[in-house]
């Protein structure tokens, strides 16, 4: 007989965290971390009526419990700490002596003066390791900078890229440079972590907003830098080089086609009950299709219209 398997626990179950964060980027990285069984301790400042997201709106389960605050504060304990204080600091340094790792969502000048670097708390606790997320980092011309997502898809270029191409430049729908940068934080702070538990000795790691949006420009900062070429914006959010990789109009609304591997296009031809298509050489590659892009997709806004998006959806 085979033994029964032991039941798991959550892979992060007996770290802790403290969270010295607000709003939205430290806070969802951080989340993540207490989702993976972490216990994080979320230090808010009393004088400011704690994090900032607790009055965020429009929606609120009650005055000052904000439905914004729950999103990103999931399977957290709480505690009210004012860290400009001595008590404050004293009662801080006790907890990092119990503690893994502090996560840091502070404008870039903030850490250190408040004394939440590894060169400020290695004594209480050599393995401690230091996350700090910013703006801009914590150091260089604009450390003392506060810097938000919008902002950065503004700064970065994202905006420049993102909407039709004859309408004003437009941002990702959801704060996705605030998510990425906490996950990022998170994962940096997991490594030092596995470092830390392997020597004994802990570490600063760093994440700013404003680097981890630039980063995310990856291939397309590679073709601009290489060929020269500026990427623009095309109608209906079409891939730049994949066809048909784009929004279709449906008889009620509106459906993403993508076929970004050659294998899908015939699959397709078949369920639009178009076989023939496949061996028609204006489409029968992928080069064809970009060169006639103009072509097909007239095709096939004619047919997606035919049927209402849900209908589309049930078909295939």
């Amino acid at each position: 007989m085979r033994a029964a398997a032991m039941p798991q626990g959550l892979p992060l179950a007996g770290v802790r965290v403290l969270a010295v964060e607000q709003y939205g980027a430290g806070p969802f990285g951080s989340m993540f971390l207490a989702d993976q069984g972490a216990e994080v301790i979320k230090i808010e400042n009393p004088n400011d009526g704690g994090d900032m997201a607790r009055g965020v709106g429009p929606h609120f389960f009650a005055p000052g419990d904000s439905q914004f605050f729950h999103s990103f504060n999931r399977n957290k304990k709480s505690l009210t700490l004012d860290l400009t204080r001595v008590e404050g600091q004293e009662i801080f340094r006790k907890l990092v002596t119990t503690a893994d790792a502090v996560a840091c969502n502070l404008r870039g000048d903030v850490h250190e003066k408040l004394g939440l670097t590894y060169d400020a708390l290695k004594d209480a606790n050599p393995a401690i390791v230091c996350a700090h997320l910013s703006a801009y980092g914590r150091t260089g011309p604009r450390a003392n900078w506060p810097g938000f997502d919008y902002l950065m898809q503004a700064e970065t270029g994202w905006m420049t890229m993102t909407g039709e191409p004859d309408g004003a430049p437009a941002r990702c729908g959801l704060s996705i440079v605030d998510m990425m940068t906490g996950l990022a934080m998170s994962f940096g702070l997991l490594s030092a972590l596995t470092a830390a538990r392997a020597t004994g000795q802990g570490r600063d790691i760093d994440v700013s907003l404003f680097d981890l949006a630039l980063h995310n420009l990856c291939y397309l900062a590679t073709w601009q830098m290489a060929t020269g070429e500026v990427p623009t914006r095309l109608p209906r959010s079409a891939h730049p080089s994949l066809v048909p990789c784009q929004l279709y109009p449906t008889a009620d609304g509106w459906i993403f086609i993508m076929c970004n591997k050659e294998k899908f296009w015939p699959i397709l031809c078949d369920e639009l009950d178009r076989p023939e298509w496949k061996a028609d050489p204006r489409f029968v590659d992928a080069a064809a299709r970009l060169a006639h892009r103009d072509t097909l997709n007239l095709l096939l806004d004619e047919i997606f219209r035919g049927r209402s998006t849900s209908g589309w959806l049930a078909h295939f």
